[in-house]
């Protein structure tokens, strides 16, 4: 079968720029949540990891 696909693949024109294009995409999509998790708030991440032990206590920007 993989045979069948392979054969397939090699008479389209222009499909070798199908693979770096989606490895662009996978590099692209990693690199920048990795910035944007390493430029996020410390107090904005101090805050939603102490949501699960608020017990519902729901805290709004009124009550600071």
């Amino acid at each position: 079968m993989f045979e069948q696909i392979k054969h397939n693949m090699e008479t389209i024109s222009g499909i070798e720029i199908y693979p770096i294009i989606s490895l662009l995409i996978f590099f692209l999509f990693f690199v920048g949540l990795g910035i944007w998790v390493f430029s996020y708030r410390k107090e904005k991440i101090q805050e939603m990891s102490s949501i699960p032990l608020d017990e519902g206590l729901i805290i709004t920007s009124k009550d600071r």
